[in-house]
């Protein structure tokens, strides 16, 4: 009968505490949620783009496989993302955790936090000097952050 026996498959975290050899740079979890990493992503990626190209060409070069390869370089970006997101605390505290909220609140979709996420714009740009772009904004069209006057619903 299967009542005397152990599950083999069951619903617990398992954790392989197995040491990563020496030659991996150590490196803190990011420590953050989705909706304060989406609030932060353009600017973690206009910081941290370089060293998300090594990483994404490192998984390239290793076929999409690499999880051992690509360690350094992976643990590059964490610490890049991980300082991105330190400097936005430091200088835009208020701001930042406004437009997360709101991010929160409304299921991550960017349009309806753009009231709160034009004073984080302005507090980033100034503060720490990074850039937003947008990816795919149409050639002479005003990226949606940088229009004078935005639709709130």
């Amino acid at each position: 009968m299967s009542g005397n026996r152990e599950s083999l498959f069951h619903q617990t975290v398992l954790v392989d505490k197995t040491p990563l050899p020496d030659s991996i740079p150590k490196v803190a979890e990011v420590g953050a949620t989705s909706a304060p990493l989406m609030s932060a992503s353009f600017f973690i990626g206009d910081r941290c783009g370089p060293y998300n190209d090594d990483y994404m060409l490192c998984k390239h070069e290793a076929g999409g496989k690499g999880e051992m390869e690509c360690l350094k370089e992976g643990r590059r970006v964490t610490r890049c993302a991980i300082s991105v997101l330190d400097d936005i605390n430091k200088h835009c505290l208020n701001e930042f955790r406004t437009h997360w909220e709101c991010l929160d609140n409304n299921n991550q979709q960017l349009w309806n936090c753009r009231k709160e996420e034009k004073p984080l714009n302005d507090c980033v740009f100034k503060s720490l000097g990074l850039r937003k772009i947008i990816p795919d904004t149409p050639k002479g069209r005003i990226p949606i952050h940088e229009q004078a006057f935005q639709r709130f619903k």
